[in-house]
């Protein structure tokens, strides 16, 4: 039986490997385009001259480095597309960008829409309070308003612990981080919630520095990792092969404490650091 030209160029296409489509455009245009978000600094923002910045987007102009060596090209251009929490595994699904470089947590729900690199950060969900306020965990929040970014992981672990608690808390859901802390620094909410790198840079931002502290307790442990068109298995691989050298040149922890100065990371950062590379 003979198949049509139409046909066998379909089942052609079928029969083909996936993943190489990413690595082809790079090549084709010279360019990689990194979706990143405007407001979780210190690890994916923008900063004063409106530029991208943070940890993370450090991290995707090196593997960007990578990618042009380990393609040979001469030239591959990083293009930022600012992306939302709500719209940023949008962005990725539907081929707006090519690596998100935002503070985003690995799940399974996310991963049924999006691949996942190797872990680049390790980070919780913890909450911002006024100076002196006195934290014994969920209990607490009963009768009061708190605070969290909408249509994050955060937003979900928190209203899972308060139900689990049986704690009577208004959740407050805010578009902006800096609004979340600005309402707890007017004292519209009692406390906000998000993932712990994100409370340090609202605090080291505040007008008021030393107004705010974060609680000793943590809703989550949370890894993070770059997020990329699923199923695209030749660039997951080459981002992984990018990142791994960075982990074991020691060049991924430069990066880190340079957007997080004075940090002290750990045990799951140490262990991170130890655990994360894939070797040749």
């Amino acid at each position: 039986m003979r198949l049509s030209p139409l046909v066998a160029t379909l089942l052609a296409l079928a029969a083909a490997p996936a993943g190489a489509q990413t690595l082809d455009r790079l090549r084709e245009t010279g360019e990689i385009r990194l979706g990143y978000r405007l407001d979780a600094l210190p690890l994916s923002y923008a900063d004063q001259a409106g530029l991208p910045s943070g940890y993370t987007v450090e991290v995707c102009k090196a593997v960007a480095e990578a990618l042009k060596a380990r393609l040979e090209l001469d030239a591959l251009a990083p293009k930022f597309v600012p992306v939302t929490p709500e719209d940023q595994l949008e962005a990725v699904s539907g081929g707006k960008v090519d690596l998100l470089c935002g503070a985003t947590t690995v799940t399974l729900a996310r991963r049924e829409t999006v691949d996942f690199s190797i872990p680049t950060y390790v980070d919780g969900a913890a909450a911002l309070l006024p100076k002196d306020e006195i934290s014994s965990g969920m209990v607490s929040l009963a009768g009061k308003r708190v605070g969290v970014h909408a249509g994050t992981t955060t937003e979900a672990a928190l209203r899972k612990s308060l139900e689990a608690e049986q704690v009577d808390a208004e959740v407050v859901t805010f578009d902006d981080h800096k609004a979340g802390r600005d309402a707890l620094a007017a004292g519209e909410i009692d406390a906000y919630f998000g993932d712990q790198s994100i409370l340090i840079g609202l605090i080291v931002t505040s007008a008021d520095r030393g107004a705010l502290v974060l609680s000793n307790e943590m809703l989550t442990v949370e890894k993070q990792a770059l997020a990329l068109p699923r199923g695209d298995d030749a660039f997951r691989l080459e981002v992984d092969r990018a990142l791994s050298a960075l982990y074991i040149s020691g060049r991924m922890q430069e990066m880190l404490l340079a957007a997080l100065p004075g940090l002290e990371p750990g045990l799951a950062l140490r262990a991170l650091f130890l655990l994360a590379p894939d070797l040749e």
